[in-house]
């Protein structure tokens, strides 16, 4: 399936079979298939392809231009590019995604991670910081609930001082992915991720933190959604029922049962919701406060 980047006017891309095998012009003749096949910053984003292909820093390439492009590395990169004329995400091409001090292995079996994301882990970590809870050593069990790329729990395990993790998802493809990304990260405390349904395969455990970005637009927001997103990010990390909300109202609703009593719950939300959360978490009892993103969106809502 073509994810919507345009090609040339008579429906081809340059063939990539020929080119000189030097870094250069790899970087070159990538360039000029992604400006033809519409990307905004091509050279930037050839670079950024190299680099994760290579395993370099994006810099690393450039300066090293004029040196031998070996062939493995040189068939993954033309493969990477051409998905990347093809409309896939960058990251998806790349294979691998920043997020907070970890490099990630990426690709349809999960939502790319966003940079919005990242600030929902420091407010769980400050909220940690600011009760104390690390004062005196274990922070006690730290849950992510529909994990996904394990972005979130992985952050939590190298950043927090929690004694473990437990990460979980609906989607046993998504848990694969996560699976690979403890093996690749190798944190200082156990992460240990669970298939099924929301906070289910928590089971007995008591968490001192549930956090999670859970799908929250609507169906239409979803069809929306320009065709890179919707076209190759997996729907039910997107998608929450008619209003957006249901992941969020299942949440809500089921968290307390396995919190310890003053726990949080700390959510990233639809900035288009937040009052709607706030209200949701009210009636349930929780006592919240919604906080914003670094755009100064509401973004994210903190119930204890």
């Amino acid at each position: 399936m073509r994810c919507g980047w345009p090609v040339s006017g008579n429906g081809s891309v340059p063939d990539l079979a020929t080119r000189p095998a030097t870094i250069g012009a790899e970087l070159e003749a990538a360039a000029a298939l992604l400006g033809e096949a519409g990307v905004a910053e091509p050279r930037r984003e050839a670079n950024r392809l190299w680099a994760a292909i290579a395993g370099v820093r994006p810099g690393d390439a450039w300066l090293h231009r004029e040196g031998p492009s070996d062939p493995p590395t040189t068939a993954r990169f033309r493969a990477a590019v051409r998905d990347r004329a093809d409309g896939v995400p960058l990251a998806y091409a790349a294979g691998s995604v920043a997020f907070r001090t970890l490099e990630l292995a990426i690709d349809r079996r999960a939502l790319i991670p966003r940079p919005e994301t990242e600030g929902l882990v420091d407010l769980v970590l400050r909220w940690c910081r600011e009760t104390g809870e690390w004062g005196a050593g274990s922070g006690g069990i730290a849950a992510d609930i529909g994990t996904g790329s394990g972005c979130i729990a992985l952050s939590l395990a190298v950043e927090g001082s929690f004694e473990r993790v437990i990460a979980t998802d609906l989607s046993a493809a998504a848990a694969s992915l996560a699976r690979e990304n403890v093996a690749r990260v190798a944190p200082p405390v156990p992460v240990d991720v669970r298939v099924g349904d929301l906070l289910a395969p928590l089971g007995h455990a008591h968490c001192r933190v549930i956090v999670a970005n859970p799908p929250y637009l609507t169906e239409d927001e979803w069809i929306a959604l320009e065709p890179a997103v919707r076209d190759c990010e997996p729907k039910s990390a997107l998608a929450s029922g008619a209003d957006g909300l249901e992941t969020t109202r299942r949440l809500l609703g089921g968290a307390r049962a396995v919190l310890e009593p003053g726990g949080l719950l700390a959510l990233e939300i639809d900035e288009r919701r937040a009052e709607a959360v706030r209200r949701l978490a009210e009636a349930a009892a929780w006592r919240v406060r919604i906080h914003r993103d670094v755009f100064g969106r509401p973004r994210y809502a903190l119930a204890v």
